[in-house]
């Protein structure tokens, strides 16, 4: 570990991302935050889950951890489809971290849901949009399986276990924005075969904008962690901090939320959360608008970001994960 540290401290920096990385002028990354990679598991013991990696296009690399709940041997019915999108900021974290691991294997067993956790491309190696496309091709490729005669990389956990009539989305943090998206972009633009989404959950999603809401304070708004991390992420972003893909609820740019392409939304929100009071907006607002869905809204009292995914074993983080679970099966 004492050679590595001094090879790193003799590299030239070139840039850095504080609290959550530093780039190097040799084109190296260091990540400052995230947990360990863990391996998936043909059989987790605590939840009988099973989970697998694939690759689901090679150019652009695009990949994926696949979830199985324990199946019923004498009971064949075809489960929920849940397409994944995991928070860090859209440059840390990943499908394969050992905190989102845990978190969706708990998920999995208690919403008996076949998951796909999509492992997008992360910035600075690829800066937005890539992500947002990457996980739009994610989704069409989980779509195409609608049919055994147009799927590319043909997955049998989905061909045998997935119900297309229930597909969801779901995501953390900047997962969460890219769960807005794709259901945004799926109310336009249609999916394989006419695959529709059923429902998404947006948790503590990561949204912001140039004028404060609610709480937030005016003084330093534009210094604000969430408005920095957007401009590092998405340099060239149209219309900046107030890009309808950060601020889905801007004054001019933002495509109408009636256009969202579900008809079931959760979102969860926590206290203590930088992000709260975005997201309590975003739930207010899809109600008024002419989306013709059913929303609600979970909140959660002295807890931070994504307390359900980072501190796991907490009696909050557990009755978390049993409602969004509970979202599933409904």
């Amino acid at each position: 570990m004492g050679s590595i540290a001094k090879e790193i401290d003799a590299k030239e920096l070139e840039k850095e991302f504080l609290p959550f990385l530093r780039m190097y002028k040799d084109g190296t990354v260091e990540r400052l935050l995230g947990t360990p990679y863990v391996p998936p598991s043909p059989l987790d013991p605590e939840t009988g889950v099973s989970s697998k990696d694939i690759t689901i296009s090679q150019d652009p690399s695009i990949s994926a951890r696949l979830y199985l709940p324990k199946l019923n041997q004498t009971h064949h019915k075809k489960l929920p489809i849940l397409v994944y999108y995991h928070g860090g900021g859209f440059c840390i974290e990943s499908a394969f971290s050992s905190d989102h691991h845990r978190f969706l294997n708990s998920l999995v067993a208690q919403g008996q849901v076949v998951a796909v956790s999509v492992e997008y491309r992360l910035v600075p190696e690829h800066f937005l949009p890539n992500a947002y496309e990457d996980c739009w091709a994610a989704l069409q490729w989980v779509a195409s399986h609608v049919k055994d005669d147009n799927v590319v990389n043909k997955e049998p956990w989905l061909m045998n276990h997935g119900d297309f009539s229930r597909v969801f989305l779901g995501g953390d943090s900047a997962g969460a924005n890219i769960v807005h998206n794709m259901a945004m972009r799926a109310g336009v633009e249609s999916l394989h075969d006419g695959v529709k989404l059923v429902g998404a959950f947006l948790t503590h999603p990561y949204f912001w904008g140039s004028k404060p809401v609610r709480s937030e304070a005016s003084e330093g708004h534009d210094k604000a962690l969430p408005c920095l991390l957007w401009s590092f992420v998405y340099p060239n972003a149209p219309g900046g901090i107030d890009n309808p893909m950060i601020n889905p609820l801007g004054e001019t740019g933002a495509p109408s939320l009636a256009v969202l392409g579900c008809s079931r939304v959760l979102v969860a929100v926590a206290e203590k959360d930088v992000l709260r009071d975005r997201g309590v907006y975003y739930y207010e607002e899809l109600i008024k608008s002419k989306w013709e869905g059913e929303a609600e809204l979970v909140q959660v009292e002295g807890e931070d970001h994504a307390f359900h995914v980072l501190n796991f074993e907490t009696e909050n983080a557990k009755t978390l994960i049993k409602r969004l679970a509970s979202f599933l099966l409904k």
